[in-house]
Order: C-alpha cells, then sequence, then structure tokens
C-alpha cells in the first residue's frame, strides 16, 4: 500500500521590506540627529566669509559678555539642584515612608507641577511677586498699611529665577527618591530596629546611603534642566537686564545675527549636557549596597505622631509655592482686564476669553499650529519609535544597535542648541524648510524620540519573541509580524508614548523660539510674543487651557492605557 503525505500547499512570495525599512530609518536618523549637529559643528568653526577659523571659540571664553551668562547659568544651576533635592528629599521620604495624610493626593499633586511648562509657571509668578503690582506684594503692603513701592518679593532677580526653576524642577528628583525609597526592603530596617537603632538612626544609616545615587542623579538632573532652560530666563531675566547661556544664544539670532558665535556658544552646552548625563548614569547604575536574598517584606510606614500634621503643613506649602498659587494667579488674571486689578465682581469680565476664541486671529492659527504639528509629531514619533526599537530589540540586522544610538541621542541635546543646528540646517537648499510646519515636526519628534524610544523598546523587551517567530514560520514578513502580532500586544505602550510626545511638543519653547515665524506660530511661541506686550489676562487664557488639554490627554491615557491591558491579553488568547 503507497502511503503518500500531501505536501504543503506552496505559499505565495512575499516581499519582506524590513532591510529597506532598517536603510530608511538609519538615513532619517541621521537627519534627525547629525545633519543638525554637523551643520552645529561646521558653524562653529568658520567665519562670516567661511574660513576655518577658531575666533568664535576664543571670543565665546574670553569676552565678559560671553563668560558672565556661562558664569550666572552655572550658579543658577546649582541653586536649582540644590534646593530641588532640599524640597523633593523630605517630601519624597514623607510620601513614601510615613503615615502622613493625604500622601496619594499629595503625589498627583506634584505630578500637576511636573506637567506645568516651566515658562509658564514663570509667568504665574510674574503675576504674583513682580515689584509693587504682585498679588503677593499688594496682600502685603495691605495688611501693614504699606505704601505702593513696599515691596516683599521681588521675582525679577537671579533668585527668583533660581525659585521658579526650582519650583518646575523638583518633581524630577521627587519621582527619583520616591520610587528609590519604596524599593528598600522592610527586612533592613527591621534588622535595624532588632539591633536598638531608633527610626532616625535607620534613616541615616540604611535609607539615605542607598537612595544616595538617586538623590544625586535627581540634582543632576535638575541641574540640567535649570542649564538649558530657555522660558523661564527669557520672561523673568530679561526684563532684569542679565543674560543666561540660553538667553545669550537666542540673542545672537536678533538683528545683526551672528550665527557663528551662536553655534561656538552653543557647543559647550552640548558637550556639558552629554558630560552630565554620563555622569547621572554612571550614579544610577552604582550598586554600593546591594540587597542579598529572595523576596523582602514590606516596609512598614513611620508613625509621627502629632508631627504628621506638621509634615502635611510641608507637603502643603510645598505645594501652594509650585501648584496651587501659581494656578490661582492664572486663574484670577484670566477674569480681569488687569492682572493686577483687585478680584471683585464689579472688575470680573469675560474679556480674555472672548477675544482669544473668537476675536483674536493670531490665536486661533497658533492652536491650529500647535494641535496639527503636536498630534503630526505625536503620531509619526510614536511610529517611529516603534520601528527603531523593534528592530534594535530584536537585533533584526548587523548594525541594528546603532540605531538605538541614534535613537537616544537626542537626549543629549539641549532645546535651544537643537533649534540653532536646525536652523542653520534647513534655511538653505536642498531643504528649506525654516517657516514651514515641517521644520517644527522634525524638532518636536527628535525632542522626544529618546524617551519615546526607551518607553517602546522597555515594553518589546518584556515581550517573549516567540510568537513573533511564530508568525515568521506561518509565512509572515517581519512588517506584518510587527504591525498584526508585536504592535497590538503592546499597544498600551505606544498610546501612552504617543500622549507623551503630544504634551511634550504642545509644551516646548526652546527650541520653537527658534524656529518659528509668524504663519507657524505656536502656542507657546504667542504666550511669550504677550508677554513681551505685557497682555497678562490673555496670556492666563492660553496657559489655563494648555493646561486643561494637557490633563485631559493625561486623563485620556489613564483610562484608555487600562482599558487595554484588559483587552490585550483576552485579545491574544
Amino acid at each position: 500500500m503507497n502511503l503518500s503525505v500531501p505536501a504543503a500547499p506552496a505559499r505565495g512570495w512575499q516581499l519582506d521590506l524590513s532591510l529597506p525599512i532598517f536603510v530608511v530609518l538609519a538615513l532619517l536618523l541621521c537627519g534627525l540627529v547629525l545633519l543638525p549637529l554637523g551643520w552645529l559643528g561646521y558653524y562653529a568653526f568658520t567665519d562670516k566669509d567661511g574660513g576655518f577659523t577658531f575666533g568664535n571659540f576664543l571670543r565665546v571664553f574670553t569676552d565678559p559678555s560671553f563668560i558672565g551668562p556661562f558664569l550666572t547659568t552655572f550658579w543658577i544651576s546649582l541653586a536649582v539642584a540644590l534646593g530641588s533635592v532640599t524640597v523633593a528629599a523630605p517630601l519624597a521620604w514623607l510620601v513614601a515612608r510615613t503615615d502622613m495624610p493625604l500622601r496619594r493626593t499629595i503625589r498627583v499633586l506634584v505630578t500637576a507641577s511636573f506637567v506645568t511648562p516651566p515658562f509658564l509657571g514663570a509667568i504665574a509668578w510674574e503675576i504674583l511677586a513682580a515689584p509693587t503690582a504682585g498679588m503677593l506684594n499688594q496682600l502685603y503692603q495691605s495688611l501693614l498699611g504699606l505704601g505702593p513701592y513696599d515691596n516683599l518679593f521681588n521675582i525679577y532677580t537671579a533668585a527668583g529665577l533660581a525659585f521658579v526653576m526650582a519650583c518646575y524642577a523638583f518633581p524630577y528628583v521627587f519621582v527619583l527618591l520616591a520610587n528609590a525609597i519604596e524599593r528598600i526592603p522592610g527586612d533592613l530596617e527591621d534588622a535595624s530596629a532588632i539591633l536598638g537603632g531608633g527610626s532616625w538612626h535607620t534613616l541615616r544609616r540604611i535609607v539615605l546611603p542607598m537612595v544616595l545615587p538617586s538623590m544625586l542623579a535627581g540634582a543632576l538632573i535638575a541641574f540640567l534642566q535649570a542649564m538649558t532652560q530657555f522660558g523661564a530666563p527669557a520672561i523673568l531675566a530679561l526684563p532684569s537686564g542679565f543674560h543666561v547661556i540660553t538667553t545669550k544664544i537666542w540673542s545672537l539670532f536678533q538683528y545683526p545675527s551672528n550665527p557663528q558665535l551662536a553655534a561656538a556658544a552653543a557647543l559647550p552646552l552640548l558637550l556639558l549636557t552629554v558630560a552630565l548625563l554620563q555622569l547621572q548614569r554612571r550614579l544610577l547604575g552604582r550598586r554600593q549596597y546591594t540587597v542579598v536574598g529572595g523576596k523582602s517584606g514590606a516596609a512598614r510606614r513611620i508613625a509621627l505622631g502629632r508631627g504628621r500634621w506638621v509634615a502635611l503643613a510641608f507637603a502643603a506649602a510645598v505645594l501652594a509655592l509650585t501648584v496651587l498659587l501659581p494656578y490661582a494667579a492664572l486663574l484670577k488674571a484670566s477674569f480681569l482686564r488687569t492682572a493686577s486689578d483687585p478680584l471683585i465682581w464689579s472688575k470680573l469680565t469675560l474679556y480674555n476669553y472672548h477675544w482669544i476664541f473668537f476675536e483674536f486671529p493670531e490665536s486661533r492659527r497658533a492652536f491650529f499650529n500647535t494641535f496639527t504639528i503636536g498630534f503630526a509629531a505625536a503620531t509619526g514619533g510614536a511610529i517611529l519609535a516603534l520601528a527603531v526599537a523593534s528592530l534594535a530589540a530584536r537585533r533584526t540586522f548587523p548594525g541594528a544597535r546603532a540605531l538605538a544610538t541614534l535613537a537616544t541621542a537626542p537626549v543629549a541635546i539641549p532645546g535651544i542648541v537643537l533649534g540653532v543646528g536646525l536652523f542653520l540646517s534647513y534655511t538653505r537648499p536642498p531643504f528649506v524648510l525654516y517657516g514651514t510646519p515641517w521644520i517644527l515636526l522634525l524638532a518636536f519628534v527628535t525632542i522626544e524620540l529618546p524617551a519615546a524610544y526607551q518607553q517602546i523598546e522597555a515594553a518589546l523587551l518584556g515581550l517573549h519573541p516567540e510568537l513573533e517567530e511564530a508568525s515568521r514560520i506561518f509565512g509572515a514578513t517581519r512588517l506584518r509580524a510587527l504591525a498584526s502580532i508585536t504592535a497590538p500586544l503592546i499597544a498600551t505602550s505606544v498610546v501612552a508614548t504617543w500622549c507623551f510626545i503630544f504634551i511634550g511638543a504642545i509644551r516646548e519653547l526652546s527650541a520653537t523660539i527658534m524656529l518659528t515665524t509668524a504663519k507657524t506660530k505656536l502656542v507657546s511661541v504667542l504666550i511669550y510674543d504677550l508677554n513681551e506686550s505685557g497682555d497678562l489676562g490673555l496670556i492666563a487664557v492660553l496657559g489655563l487651557t494648555l493646561l486643561v488639554i494637557t490633563f485631559a490627554v493625561v486623563a485620556f491615557a489613564n483610562r484608555v492605557v487600562p482599558a487595554l491591558r484588559q483587552g490585550g491579553p483576552r485579545q491574544a488568547g
């Protein structure tokens, strides 16, 4: 008897586009990252006639008009780092390890200060603490019966600038420290108590040494945030007559422009950022203290007794300075024709809202540009991050990890430096993109790509490649496997990445200030322009609108992501 096994049906030939996509991604990332840096380096080493020179750097490092901003930037950034750690460390410990009331609410409100654009916070503190007209100064004068020039606060100083920048840098330190403190095993504290150590002894000998690397890394993040920020210094430093390095670089593009000096001043900022980020990685990677053993017990919360209300008062004071007072100031200013007017019924008006949403064509154009470009950047950035992460995480081709290096490289490029590089790259043939939305799209994708890539890569590394390999066995190409298998399984990370990029795009100012024109102006740049003319009521409406949209996107992500997590496994099964 002749038994024959029927042959498997022949599968049709399918074109695998993985290699062409790999090449396109490599070229795209080179264009996003290396092209702006290349032009930045070229301009830094050339004079106005195109000849090679070191003269630009010589002037940057010897001219007092550059040395002053560098030193001012350093001291302000140092003050921001120290202030952020001083506030964030005790607050993180209180939230993570004590029985202080309202701990969860406090953590949510700290997140609110995290998403507030620093330039908007600076404008809110203008309304609160400007000399004479600031709300707090007016309250101080009214309570003590003083004259209009007897001021308690003046936000237009280096100390005022450092305070405002610390208000919006300390959440980075808080998140790092709170997570580090929560990861400390409770067994260590129990052992310390058994050996006679009190709460403060345990805090000093156990908790602090284990969170010290995270504390130092958080201080470096705060330092970097302050050093590379443009918005708050432009709003508070320029009216006071002094520069930090970011505002100095921006001023070099005002008439008469000097892009060669701007590039030479931007390169040291770039190199310092790279060095500090490397130091931060080393700090977070250090393991001076290692937990050896199996599963550890959860740490018990420390009972503060009557001190819990003192702790709550401290947390409330921090949140008042970073969230409650600034938001209240913006809300008050939005309902008054003049921000310094008293909040009485006869002064209340909807004029600012009506003007922004119905009468002011520039605001409508700015909203359209912001949301259109932000939507495109979020969509394109999420797709790009997914494609790069899938190739790099699975090591599909030799050199795939080079894509990961290019994707994460922009984390070391300050926004103002990237803006300069993009300006120099795309104001000449063959790619004349300045004055179009495309250059802003490139800027947003480049700035947000590192965090987007890392988030999606982490999701991919947690997903076993067996499902993709099974689909390949049944004839699917790598691209089909990514679209049909991998992407649906990590949909939660993709949605979260989309929201992250969108929020980052609508609040960005450092790069966009260099790249917008009258036709491509965004809401952040419009807010900056209105601040120069003193229209604080209109600014308040624009700022509150941005905040409402930001919190709406966060709420959307918080609702959609859990739903996708619940539905994903059933669909995969």
